[in-house]
């Protein structure tokens, strides 16, 4: 089994910090851009979308900070997935740092326009 390519894309949104963390860590944020339907129970969200469904495990969370999972189904011991929130000192711009893994750079870069569309999602969600 080859090693993951740990990836990171940072891409700005226009957003105060506590409005985007909500969109990023609770089941009724995540379903305004991430899935159709999300439940959480014992730090276990499960996505639904189209039929299907996936459960990741809360690994992590700081505030307004950042907020981190482990896909349940992932048969690698060391990924995961991060939303990051940046905020730059000198204009207080906000952005979002996402950090996933990827097999190989085909999936890395489907995986990259993915989670850009997301982030678009998000962006409407938000009003951004």
């Amino acid at each position: 089994m080859s090693d993951l390519i740990k990836y990171s894309i940072e891409l700005s949104i226009n957003s105060s910090v506590n409005i985007l963390y909500k969109r990023l860590s609770t089941p009724s944020g995540l379903e305004e851009w991430f899935a159709d339907n999300v439940n959480l129970k014992d730090n276990v969200f499960t996505f639904f979308w189209d039929g299907s469904e996936q459960s990741a495990k809360l690994l992590k969370k700081k505030t307004n900070k950042f907020i981190q999972f482990k896909w349940l189904d992932d048969e690698y011991k060391d990924s995961y997935f991060e939303f990051n929130i940046q905020v730059d000192e000198m204009t207080s711009d906000v952005s979002i740092v996402i950090t996933d893994f990827a097999e190989d750079n085909d999936e890395k870069e489907e995986q990259i326009l993915l989670w850009e569309q997301q982030i678009e999602n998000l962006k409407r969600a938000i009003g951004s």
